[in-house]
């Protein structure tokens, strides 16, 4: 299917008549930003009729803008510190309209939109961007339904500040409050403390010593364990797109409690879903059994730290539960959920605070630190897998009036060893999605055990 761009403009706020600030300024960014993947961040909608108006949507954008100034600016240094910020210049962000070819039909268009490489058709190209922060695709069919592609700087915000920005937009071309309130302070909610208090070791977590880039080395790819050293390291990744009923999350839930070795709590769905997955992938990579490896998952620190919902930076930290290859897949789904839970919980108010403290000290620039996500062997996941869960990331609330989308997917990121575990399957039906990236070679194999709530069904050496 053929895409046509007809036309690209950057869109600007748009105060409403009111005054535009009367100067230019510059955000720091917060140590929670500095951290963050310096790249972009994609996703995809999909809505059925009736769609707004191209100019309705580009109308609410430009409102949106005018209270989520920072996706509008662009990065910078500050003249008087020389430290990275956010330049709020209402530079604009760029709005790129396309349509169909040949009177194509949503319908017709939906395997495209599966984690394959031709759902890239539907991203803005941040490849061709200037300095936007922010880059947008509406994409019309003949029947009337609408795919949202974006392009949005990690840098400016996490998932859930994206999400909060485009429930904005949909509300601003709705005509609504927007609703919560955009909290833009990015310095009094992560002040260090006075005496610093360094609690926890973030040298080899959150910071690093460079190293230098391997030829060979990918983003977010690795050895995966399979065939490691063989001709095979150039094998194809792919994404799988699985869907795990609701019967089937129950049964997983049950079996991790049952299995735990104590009484407590249940296991959440994140918790049960992510120690699931990371079995299974452990299993299809061909890992040596006392091989160690991590799960790598992100933790929202808002609530741990009171920074108020409508926050619109950065505060997440990663949690990483570990073991050995052979303990994770011979032992019980209890244990691996169990893992998870105990790290998770550990990456507290405390350990964000004292984090705060250690990224403020000076040690990471008197050490020559980098962020961790800026090493290159730190992007080569080889044993590890790394875990985005966005159930409770608000995606799935965008309405531009005509209703909820009933699709959404982060895009394509073919990344060895990634899983995205989406929102509740828009089918209603209580069921969970997940994005799993692998080498083809071992994808058939994991399609055949992630659907088996008990053992993956893989003996390692």
């Amino acid at each position: 299917m053929k895409i046509t761009v007809q036309s690209s403009k950057a869109v600007k706020p748009d105060y409403d008549g009111g005054d535009a600030p009367a100067a230019a300024t510059v955000v720091p960014l917060t140590v929670f930003d500095l951290i963050s993947f310096d790249d972009y961040m994609f996703g995809i909608h999909a809505f059925h009729p009736p769609s707004p108006t191209t100019a309705a949507l580009e109308a609410g954008l430009a409102r949106a803008l005018a209270e989520y100034r920072e996706w509008a600016g662009r990065l910078c240094a500050d003249p008087a510190t020389g430290r990275r910020g956010i330049l709020l210049n209402d530079a604009g962000v760029r709005f790129v309209e396309a349509s169909a070819a040949d009177g194509a039909t949503l319908e017709s268009a939906m395997p495209l939109l599966q984690p394959t490489p031709e759902v890239r058709r539907f991203h803005p190209s941040a490849g061709g961007a200037g300095e936007e922060l922010m880059l947008v695709q509406v994409t019309r069919f003949a029947c009337g339904s609408l795919v949202i592609g974006h392009a949005m700087h990690h840098a400016v915000g996490d998932g859930f500040a994206i999400s909060r920005f485009l429930v904005a937009w949909g509300q601003a071309t709705r005509g609504v409050a927007i609703d919560p309130v955009p909290v833009h302070d990015r310095t009094s909610f992560f002040v260090p403390r006075d005496p610093p208090r360094v609690e926890f070791e973030h040298r080899g977590t959150e910071f690093k010593k460079p190293r230098e880039d391997k030829k060979n080395a990918r983003m977010r790819g690795g050895d995966g364990g399979a065939g490691a050293g063989d001709d095979d390291d150039d094998d194809e990744v792919v994404v799988q797109l699985v869907r795990f009923s609701r019967e089937f999350v129950s049964e997983l839930k049950s079996r991790a409690s049952a299995t735990a070795g104590a009484p407590g709590r249940p296991y959440s769905t994140t918790q049960c879903l992510a120690a699931h997955l990371w079995r299974c992938v452990t299993a299809v990579r061909g890992l040596d059994g006392g091989r160690a490896t991590t799960l790598h998952l992100a933790v929202n620190g808002r609530a741990r730290m009171r920074v108020p919902e409508g926050y619109t930076g950065n505060a997440v930290l990663w949690a990483h539960p570990a073991t050995t290859a052979r303990e994770l897949v011979a032992g019980p789904l209890g244990r691996a959920a169990e893992l998870i839970r105990g790290e998770v919980a550990r990456v507290d108010d405390a350990y964000f605070r004292s984090f705060i403290d250690f990224a403020s000290s000076g040690a990471v620039e008197e050490e020559g630190l980098v962020p961790a996500s800026a090493d290159p062997e730190a992007m080569v996941l080889g044993p590890d897998v790394a875990v985005y869960c966005l159930l409770r990331v608000p995606f799935y609330d965008v309405d531009f009036g005509g209703g909820r989308q009933f699709f959404y997917t982060p895009g394509y990121y073919p990344a060895e060893g990634v899983v995205y575990i989406l929102s509740p399957s828009p089918l209603g039906d209580g069921s969970v999605e997940a994005h799993v990236s692998l080498y083809r070679r071992a994808m058939e194999t994991f399609k055949g055990c992630c659907f088996s709530p008990g053992e993956p069904g893989v003996v390692l050496q």
